[in-house]
């Protein structure tokens, strides 16, 4: 995402290219200037000693962490932490499903405005928007807004039926994604018969993800324009997009120029979260899972600090 080769591109049809030109407006707007921050400034910014200090304290309790940061002007990776171990990443696992969505879209496989039921035999009834609307169908360009901005587990499940799971194996294989899987469906509850979680990844593998969408590397550039598109409707800024003051509702128009775009994956003890943050002076993709005993509030409380922290750090070393 440097100044010189950062681009969102054009998405191929006209439906949306109205929001795609949004976010490629904030990437324009993102660029960095020429100054540079005093030395000390500049060193201070890439130490990421909280965002340590905060996961180390975390793995003393019994934790799983894991964190990947990588510059995207000189791909240079400047935090990393057990990132080529796959751990369970909830609902950030679906994005290589948004990606083959995109992908299919583009190559004609999937009717945009095709109706999709929603399934009543396996309704997650536990969360998600769709269970609460009306509306028994929906087109499936209309799922994958649901299932990226809102996180709903019954869009997410309906765009795994209509993709179907070899398919969005072999993309993730293409996409250089050996370690991470969508292993099943966003369930209520798991029986002896079903997979221990929807999704496995590696923060090194979802944080390249993330900077080779706004880099227009993911199958091509209309794809990675879709899904960026997608993304950037995200509402769940609660995690380490808390650091950056967005509007939930709003953020891909920021005023000041910031460009973000995120997916959070949440479950019982799981929490993990990639995106792209770019702000006038640099330019970051990151990934943080953390896996832990989720006994009290206090402990997920700590573990969404983690989170915080990595993203006041994010955003220093951005601004």
């Amino acid at each position: 995402m440097s100044s010189h080769s950062a681009q969102v591109p054009e998405p191929s049809d006209g439906a949306s290219s109205a929001s795609a030109d949004g976010v490629a407006t904030a990437l324009r707007r993102s660029q960095r200037s020429s100054r540079r921050a005093p030395r000390r400034a500049a060193v201070g910014r890439r130490s990421f000693s909280s965002t340590l200090r905060a996961l180390e304290e975390l793995a003393q309790t019994g934790a799983q962490v894991s964190v990947h940061v990588t510059d995207l002007d000189s791909s240079r990776v400047v935090l990393a932490g057990d990132d080529h171990v796959p751990l369970p990443i909830a609902g950030l696992g679906f994005v290589p499903v948004l990606v083959e969505t995109a992908a299919a879209l583009e190559a004609g496989a999937l009717d945009p405005l095709r109706i999709v039921d929603r399934s009543e035999d396996d309704l997650v009834a536990g969360s998600g928007l769709w269970r609460n609307l009306r509306a028994p169908a929906l087109p499936m360009i209309d799922l994958a807004v649901l299932a990226a901005a809102t996180g709903d587990p019954n869009a997410a499940n309906a765009l795994l039926d209509a993709l179907g799971h070899e398919q969005v194996r072999a993309r993730m294989v293409a996409l250089g994604m050996p370690r991470s899987a969508v292993l099943d469906h966003f369930r209520d509850k798991r029986g002896p018969d079903d997979a221990p979680h929807v999704a496995l990844g590696t923060t090194r593998e979802f944080a390249r993800l993330f900077a080779d969408l706004v880099n227009s590397r993911v199958v091509d550039a209309g794809v990675s324009a879709h899904v960026a598109e997608w993304l950037s409707l995200n509402h769940d800024l609660s995690l380490v997009a808390s650091a950056t003051g967005l509007d939930p509702f709003a953020h891909e128009h920021d005023a000041h120029g910031l460009l973000f775009i995120n997916k959070t994956g949440r479950d019982r003890g799981v929490r993990a979260e990639a995106g792209v943050l770019a702000g006038p002076r640099a330019g970051v993709a990151y990934a943080l899972t953390v896996c832990f005993d989720d006994l009290s509030i206090s402990h997920r409380l700590r573990a969404h600090d983690a989170f915080r922290v990595l993203g006041t750090d994010l955003m220093e070393y951005t601004h």
